[in-house]
């Protein structure tokens, strides 16, 4: 299937089930390459409308990262992490300390 094929059906799935979280996480991580700004869209709108949505955090802030907006990236970090130990789910809080180092070591903060 093409990435416009992919994305035409994610947009139907959205307009078919626009309360679903990961209709649009699956369109922000479509275009994040490709569009940024629907990206940012699309990855602003699930921090908003969807803040318990656990998987948005890990991407977004990585994202965010890489368009140089270093304090949201930070901020979404931080949010992610609380969240997954709110959740209780090690798995996500692990993968997000992680990287939550990486995001540090890699652009100097302390």
């Amino acid at each position: 299937m093409s990435k416009t094929a992919r994305i035409d059906q994610l947009l139907q799935f959205l307009k078919e089930e626009p309360d679903n979280p990961f209709n649009i996480y699956a369109l922000a991580l479509e275009y994040q390459h490709s569009e940024p700004s629907k990206a940012t869209d699309y990855f602003d709108q699930l921090l908003t409308s969807h803040p318990e949505y656990l998987p948005t955090y890990f991407h977004a802030a990585a994202f965010f990262s890489e368009m140089d907006e270093i304090e949201k990236a930070q901020k979404i970090y931080n949010n992610g992490i609380a969240l997954a130990q709110d959740q209780n789910n090690p798995h996500a809080l692990r993968e997000l300390k992680n990287a939550y180092q990486n995001f540090v070591f890699e652009n100097d903060l302390d």
